[in-house]
């Protein structure tokens, strides 16, 4: 069993539509609802003591939704950052972003807050907030494994020295350790292109809380569930 807090929780925060939905309110009110569970659900992962956390905000796919959504959830982003910038600061939490923020879909102003909040948040070391936007991790590895390629070609890296921990390197935030715990909210069950290469032991948890109704109550009880599992990565079950 696991008795030690997970150092690395990553959540698919799902459901905002649906909650929205559910109480006949616009589609907007989901994410709106969402930012404060945001903060609830960081606070209540400073106090279990975690060290890395990440939060999916925005996908690669997300761009096929209807533009109405994707505008949504871009003001999602600049909201959440732009009202909570300070708290990060006063709570210790350094931000960090994954994902490909190049793309000229994304508004200027958002690419704008995002800089901001990195330069802002720069040193803090209570809590590693990786915050998951544009993100998709079939991309991330890819794009990892061309930056290996390229130091290859150029020398720089000899083949016989391509591994795993030559292509970690590479992976959008290289310091982020591979994940302890993933949570999905809303009842699905997949991980949806997220942070699949850091995953590769990590205990799945999911719920059928929605996302802006999801607390620290329900990450607390996210982690006892992880604290009660054996974590064998590959050995045989121990006997008892």
């Amino acid at each position: 069993m696991s008795f030690a807090p997970p150092r690395h929780v990553g959540v698919i925060m799902d459901g905002n539509g649906r909650w929205a939905a559910k109480r006949g309110l616009p589609p907007g009110a989901g994410p709106a609802a969402g930012e404060k569970a945001v903060l609830d659900v960081l606070e209540g992962a400073l106090e279990a003591g975690i060290e890395w956390f990440t939060l999916f905000l925005f996908s690669t796919e997300n761009w096929r939704r209807s533009a109405e959504e994707v505008s949504f959830l871009m003001k999602f982003c600049d909201d959440l950052l732009s009202r909570r910038g300070q708290e990060l600061v006063e709570r210790g939490a350094r931000l960090h972003v994954a994902g490909d923020l190049s793309d000229p879909r994304i508004p200027d102003s958002v690419r704008r807050r995002i800089s901001e909040t990195l330069s802002l948040t720069g040193h803090n070391t209570r809590l590693n907030l990786v915050i998951a936007f544009n993100y998709g991790s079939r991309r991330e590895i890819a794009d990892a494994a061309r930056a290996l390629a390229d130091d290859a070609a150029a020398g720089r890296i000899q083949p016989g020295e391509v591994d795993e921990t030559a292509l970690a390197a590479r992976l959008g935030v290289s310091e982020m350790p591979d994940a302890d715990l993933i949570i999905r909210t809303s009842g699905e069950s997949r991980l949806s292109n997220f942070l699949l290469w850091q995953a590769a032991y990590a205990e799945l948890y999911f719920t059928e809380v929605l996302w802006p109704d999801f607390n620290r109550t329900h990450l607390a009880e996210a982690i006892a569930d992880y604290q009660r599992r054996e974590r064998r990565f590959g050995r045989v079950r121990e006997s008892r």
